[in-house]
């Protein structure tokens, strides 16, 4: 009982249960965040930069356009060119100009960039672990699909996210 007393004094907190809803989301990504930003910080990786180098490393042996990487991203990335030049200036990544089309430069990973991936592989799935792993797998699978119904009318047609 006194848990739905406090429900209801924490719901006057919101202007609207979307805003709670929303508001829950961002703490949420919040607490999660800071979990994987320790991660990512002896690597001297953003979340973002693995990313890059996830979707890379899946396309192997294939090159992918620069706007194609962008595109691909789990958040939208404002300056890509600039994280393909720190990932390229640590060697992890090679670019090169399309010969058909000179004004496109494909993206690759290169040997140095997946041996990274292999040494974070385990790691990185004792962080995920330790985010959400408390969850038995039917509740994971409820908020893979409560969250894939909120942002569904939010992604592009194209999207692979649908």
């Amino acid at each position: 009982m006194a848990n739905s007393s406090s429900r209801r004094s924490a719901t006057t907190r919101f202007d609207s249960l979307e805003q709670e809803a929303f508001l829950s989301l961002w703490r949420t990504y919040d607490r999660l965040r800071a979990l994987e930003d320790e991660f990512f910080r002896p690597y001297d990786l953003t979340p973002q930069q693995y990313n890059v180098l996830r979707l890379l490393k899946a396309q192997q042996p294939a090159l992918l356009p620069t706007l194609d990487v962008a595109n691909l991203l789990v958040s939208r990335a404002p300056d890509i060119t600039r994280m393909l030049d720190k990932l390229a200036q640590r060697g992890l990544v090679s670019r090169v100009r399309s010969e058909s089309d000179r004004r496109t430069v494909l993206v690759g990973i290169t040997p140095a960039g997946t041996q990274l991936l292999a040494e974070m592989h385990e790691p990185l799935r004792a962080c995920h672990e330790r985010q959400l792993g408390h969850l038995p797998p039917e509740t994971l699978l409820q908020l893979i699909e409560l969250l894939r119904q909120v942002r569904d009318p939010h992604e592009p047609q194209e999207s692979s996210w649908h």
